[in-house]
């Protein structure tokens, strides 16, 4: 099919592409960016006069929640989702019933979601054989796969020695190994650990629990240094000041690695808890004021490449009951767009730059993993792959969980004013969502 966007204001973080200018696109590739050919004769039209057009949103973190648990979500309510919040490449972790350990799983995942025709799925696979820890998988078959690197979800490695053979085998094959850094024992809490979690009478999370585990995981990475080796490492949703300080220093030093930030914590602290809300029951736990300040200020200066939605949907069952034992997990890909200018507008910095930790960041976090769509996905180049994002600037839009497209409808941003709004997303050069006329009135 052959498209042509008109008039739109054409952002790309990965270019520093800003200007009005139509985009045409044929054979599922972009075509041309301005000075479009008198003789292209396009099957569709879509006019973008007053939206902006942009790379499409990748996005880190999205369970899917397939194979096994279906009950929290399907693969075709959570792909439509992700498509709805302008998210046309994710990245979903391993630990589905049964893990993804297994080539099988992972084509099978594939061939599902490639049958939907909507967002990108980039799987990771399990690092070690239901992540128990103990056992390497077999990362190289995984990898023919599909699997675009190797973690461990939410379950650390206990056994040091495993997880600096895994760094070893990771560093020799080039695969990037995803951790999110939590020690086993001080990472069994509930809340982040401080005055409230105190008072609330809930287990508490230190800080500590995330730098210990970075002073492991980076000691391990100078040893392969030092021995002419180099395991490149992507750390999962830093939750803390400690430890952000802690990831500068270590990328000051030369240490190959990048790291993320949930929007939970991007814009909550523990104080919003309240009386024992629920869907603030989140991993990482959202912190004080001076951790959501300090990794504000790291996503803003770089040290942080990416922000992701940590999307994690929850059904009711789980998630209404008392704190400490609900279910920990949000729904939150249909907002990342929205959260991410919230958190640009109220730091003073520029559109370019909220789409940037969303495109740009997430693109070079992925690297040489995404093969050919390297230098694709994530920005727009005519001859790349024509995944697009396209939203209006000037609207805002009150999230309405009940109106989700996700099957979780628990988030904590319930209620909220969001700006921006996505009036379509095109995947492959075609249209995988596009706003209906009654949705933008519903919204006006």
């Amino acid at each position: 099919m052959k498209i042509l966007i008109q008039n739109g204001r054409v952002m790309d973080p990965a270019s520093g592409r800003d200007e009005i200018a139509d985009v045409a696109i044929a054979a599922g590739r972009i075509i041309a960016i301005g000075n479009v050919a008198p003789d292209f004769h396009a099957s569709r039209t879509i006019d973008a006069t007053g939206c902006v057009v942009a790379p499409g949103l990748v996005d880190l973190a999205v369970r899917l929640r397939e194979p096994g648990q279906e009950h929290a979500a399907m693969l075709e309510s959570e792909m439509a989702a992700a498509v709805a919040g302008g998210v046309t490449s994710l990245v979903c972790p391993p630990d589905t019933d049964p893990v993804l350990d297994e080539p099988g799983l992972v084509d099978m995942l594939k061939f599902r979601a490639e049958k939907l025709h909507l967002a990108r799925v980039f799987p990771l696979g399990a690092l070690t054989r239901g992540l128990q820890g103990e056992v390497l998988t077999e990362m190289a078959e995984l990898t023919e796969s599909g699997c675009i690197g190797f973690g461990q979800a939410e379950v650390p490695i206990v056994n040091v020695q495993v997880l600096q053979r895994a760094l070893q085998y990771a560093a020799t094959f080039g695969y990037t190994v995803w951790l999110r850094p939590q020690d086993f024992w001080l990472g069994k809490g509930v809340a982040a650990s401080g005055p409230l979690a105190t008072r609330l009478g809930l287990a508490g999370i230190p800080a500590a629990a995330e730098t210990i585990a970075l002073h492991t995981l980076f000691e391990l990475m100078r040893g392969l240094k030092s021995s002419g080796s180099n395991a490149r490492v992507h750390l999962c949703r830093i939750s803390s000041a400690a430890g952000l300080a802690l990831v500068r220093q270590a990328k000051e030093e030369g240490l190959p690695l990048s790291c993320d930030v949930s929007v939970h914590n991007l814009h909550l602290t523990d104080v919003d808890i309240g009386f024992y809300d629920s869907r603030l029951r989140l991993q990482p736990p959202v912190r004080q004021q001076r951790d959501r300040d300090a990794l504000r200020a790291g996503l803003a200066d770089g040290t942080i490449d990416a922000l992701v939605s940590d999307h994690n949907p929850v059904d009711s069952d789980a998630k209404t009951l008392p704190f400490a034992e609900a279910e920990p997990g949000a729904t939150a890909v249909e907002l990342l767009l929205g959260l991410a200018c919230t958190w640009a507008q109220q730091d003073g910095l520029g559109l370019m730059q909220a789409l940037a930790v969303l495109t740009h960041g997430p693109q070079a976090v992925l690297g040489a993993s995404l093969g050919t769509l390297q230098a694709s996905v994530g920005s727009l180049a005519v001859g790349g792959v024509a995944d697009l994002c396209i939203f209006d600037p000037a609207a805002s839009w009150t999230v309405q969980p009940e109106t989700l497209r996700s099957q979780g409808k628990h988030t904590p941003f319930g209620g909220h004013e969001l700006p921006v709004r996505v009036r379509a997303t095109l995947v492959g050069g075609q249209v995988a969502y596009q706003r209906s006329d009654s949705e933008r009135a519903a919204h006006a």
